[in-house]
C-alpha cells in the first residue's frame, strides 16, 4: 500500500537533561558541616510580595500535565513548581505540596483506552512513524493518600472555568461536570470544589491561569461541538465570582494569566493542510481514477442553476506532483445527494456510478489557510477498505471525516477559516473579561498577558508566546542563544501531546510570570535555567506502535503516516 502523507516537522535527536540545582553552600562551622549544612543562601527578593504559602490554581497547564497524561516528571517540572522554586529564592519556604500521581508513565486521556488490554500511559515520540505514540504500562488515576489541607497545587487538567466552583466535578462519577483528577485530592468528593479548597489553604499569594479550555476543547474536536464552547455571559459571572471569592475571602495578592491563541499551537500545525505528498505518477494515477467526480461536478454546475461553477470547481480533486491538499467531509457544504439521484435518472450516470459517488456528496480539498489536527495523523493514509483491490486512502481517495461517527457532528478533524475566527474571537472576549476584573484590584493583583506582541493586541511589548511564533520575524525562541521551536521536536518546547508544553515550555511560561511579580510587587527572582529541562523523550521498546500485538500497534498509534 502506498502511502501519502509527509509531516511538516522534523525529527532529530533527542536532548533530554536532568535538571540539576546548582548552589553554593558557605560554612560557619566547618567541623560541623556534614551534619548541620548551611541552608542555600536567598539571593532574590519578595518585594511587596509574600511567598509564605504560594497557591496555584488552574487546569493542566499549572498541574503540570503532558504527553497527554498526569505522570510522575510532568508534575515535577509542573508550572507551579518551577515557580515555587525560584520563589525560594526570595523567602519562600521549603515545601511546595502537589497531589502527587506516583505513576511514571501516568493514564493517557487522548486515546480509546481497552478494558482488556494494557493499560496506555504518556505519549513518546517514535520516529518511525513518525509521531507521537502512548506507552504500554500505565496506571489507573488513583485517589490521592496525602494530606489535602497541605496542598499547594490545585491545577485540575480539563477543568472549564465553571468547575472551579462546581462540587460536582469532584463527584459523583456520572455528572457531566465529574473529573477525575481533582476527586482523586478533593477535601470533600461531591461537596467541596477546587476554589474552596485553594481559599482553605489561606494563600498568601497565589497564581491563577484558567478558561482556556473554555475554548480550547471545542477548537481541538474540530468545532464540531457547539457544548463544548463557553458563552462569554457564563465565562464572565465564573471569572468575576472566582476573582471575588480570592479577594473577600483571602489576603493574598497574585498574578492571572490570560488565555493564548490556541491555533497556534502543535496540535494545529504539526500536519499540513497539503499533507498529500505524490509523486508524478501517484498524482496522475488518483486524478484518472477521480475524474468520474470531476465530470458529475461539473454535469451539476451545467445542469443545476442553484449549484455555481466556484462551488463544483471548489470540490474537483486535481492531484499533482508533490504536495496535495487534504480530501475532507464537509458538512457544511449544500449536499449533492439528490443533484446526484437526478443525474442517475437523468441516465446521465449509471446506478454504479452513481453509488461511488456517495462519499463526494459533500467532499473538497482543503484550502491553505485551514488547520489540522493533530488526531487527524490516526485516520490519514489508513485504508478505510483494506480488502479492497484499488486505494481508499482516507484523505486522498476517501474523503477524511466520511463515514466517521463524528462526522455527523461536523469536521472534527479540521478548522476552517470562519471557525478558527468564532474561536479567536471568544478567547478575545474571555481575555477582555480577565482583563478588566483584574483591574478592579490593582493593588493586589497582575495580568500576565500571554498574548502581548500578537498583532492586534494592546500590549504591543514582545512577549515570550510572541517571540516563540515568529512574530518577530523568527520562528522560535532564543534561550542562551539556543533556538527552541513551537513543537515537540528534540529542541520543541510543547510536548507529544501538541497542546501543552513541556519541561522547558513551562520554564519559559515560569520565566514570564516571573517577570510580571517583579514588576508589580517589586520582587527580584532568578528565572528558572530552561536548557537544564528535559525535552521531549523517544520511544524505546514501550510504545504501543513498537508491539507486536496489532490492537496496540495500529489501533492506537497517535501518529502521521509519512512516505
Amino acid at each position: 500500500m502506498i502511502s501519502y502523507l509527509k509531516t511538516s516537522f522534523i525529527l532529530l535527536f533527542v536532548a533530554a537533561f536532568l535538571f540539576a540545582c546548582e548552589g553554593s553552600y558557605d560554612s560557619l562551622v566547618e567541623d560541623e558541616l556534614d551534619t548541620n549544612p548551611t541552608p542555600e543562601p536567598i539571593s532574590g527578593d519578595a518585594g511587596s510580595a509574600d511567598f509564605s504559602n504560594y497557591v496555584a490554581i488552574g487546569n493542566s497547564l499549572t498541574a503540570g500535565f503532558m504527553d497527554a497524561a498526569l505522570y510522575n516528571m510532568g508534575q515535577e517540572y509542573s508550572l507551579a513548581a518551577l515557580l515555587h522554586q525560584q520563589m525560594q529564592q526570595a523567602g519562600a519556604p521549603g515545601n511546595f505540596n502537589q497531589p502527587d500521581i506516583n505513576s511514571e508513565l501516568g493514564f493517557n486521556t487522548s486515546v480509546e483506552q481497552s478494558q482488556s488490554g494494557p493499560i496506555l500511559g504518556r505519549f513518546k515520540l517514535d520516529t518511525n512513524i513518525p509521531g507521537p505514540s502512548p506507552t504500554v504500562g500505565g496506571d489507573e488515576i488513583a485517589p490521592y493518600n496525602g494530606n489535602t489541607s497541605e496542598l499547594n497545587n490545585f491545577g485540575v487538567p480539563g477543568i472549564l472555568i465553571g468547575q472551579l466552583l462546581t462540587p460536582a466535578t469532584g463527584g459523583p462519577q456520572s455528572d457531566p461536570a465529574f473529573n477525575p483528577f481533582y476527586w482523586r485530592f478533593a477535601s470533600n468528593p461531591g461537596s467541596s470544589t477546587i476554589l474552596g479548597d485553594a481559599i482553605a489553604t489561606q494563600p498568601s499569594f497565589f497564581t491563577l491561569w484558567i478558561g482556556n479550555n473554555d475554548v480550547l476543547g471545542y477548537a481541538i474536536s474540530g468545532a464540531s461541538n457547539p457544548n463544548l464552547l463557553t458563552s462569554e455571559q457564563d465565562f464572565s459571572t465564573y471569572f468575576t465570582t472566582t476573582i471575588d471569592q480570592l479577594m473577600n475571602n483571602t489576603t493574598a495578592s497574585g498574578v492571572v494569566g490570560t488565555i493564548p491563541p490556541v491555533s497556534t499551537i502543535p496540535f494545529f500545525q504539526a500536519v499540513s493542510y497539503d499533507a498529500v505528498e505524490l509523486s508524478a505518477e501517484e498524482a496522475s494515477q488518483l486524478t484518472q481514477g477521480l475524474a468520474g467526480v470531476n465530470a458529475a461536478l461539473q454535469a451539476v454546475a451545467d445542469n443545476f442553476p442553484n449549484r455555481s461553477q466556484e462551488d463544483m470547481d471548489a470540490r474537483k480533486v486535481n492531484y499533482q506532483e508533490g504536495s496535495n491538499p487534504i480530501l475532507v467531509n464537509d458538512p457544511d457544504l449544500p449536499d449533492l445527494e439528490s443533484e446526484f439521484d437526478q443525474l442517475e435518472q437523468a441516465n446521465a450516470i449509471s446506478a454504479q456510478q452513481r453509488q461511488m459517488l456517495v462519499p463526494y456528496e459533500q467532499s473538497r480539498p482543503l484550502t491553505a489557510d485551514e488547520l489540522v489536527t493533530l488526531s487527524a495523523g490516526s485516520v490519514l493514509g489508513t485504508e478505510a477498505n483494506p480488502q479492497s483491490q484499488t486505494p481508499t486512502t482516507i484523505g486522498v481517495v476517501v474523503p477524511l471525516g466520511y463515514g466517521s461517527q463524528e462526522s455527523a457532528f461536523g469536521d472534527v478533524y479540521y478548522l476552517t477559516i470562519p471557525e478558527q475566527q468564532q474561536i479567536q474571537g471568544r478567547a478575545t472576549a474571555f481575555n477582555q473579561i480577565i482583563g478588566q476584573t483584574v483591574a478592579q484590584y490593582p493593588e493586589r493583583l497582575a495580568l500576565f498577558d500571554i498574548n502581548a506582541g500578537f498583532p492586534g493586541n494592546p500590549n504591543t511589548e514582545l512577549g515570550a508566546f510572541a517571540d516563540l511564533f515568529g512574530i518577530d520575524g523568527e520562528l522560535g525562541i532564543r534561550v542562551q542563544g539556543t533556538l527552541l521551536q513551537p513543537d515537540f521536536s528534540p529542541n520543541g518546547v510543547f510536548s507529544t501531546d501538541g497542546i501543552h508544553p513541556n519541561a522547558r515550555g513551562n520554564a519559559i511560561l515560569a520565566n514570564e510570570f516571573i517577570r510580571v511579580i517583579e514588576d508589580a510587587f517589586g520582587a527580584s527572582i532568578p528565572e528558572v535555567d530552561a536548557l537544564n529541562l528535559p525535552s521531549v523523550q523517544l520511544c524505546a521498546g514501550n510504545c504501543a506502535s513498537q508491539q507486536q500485538d496489532k490492537r496496540l500497534s495500529e489501533n492506537f498509534v497517535f501518529g502521521i503516516s509519512v512516505k
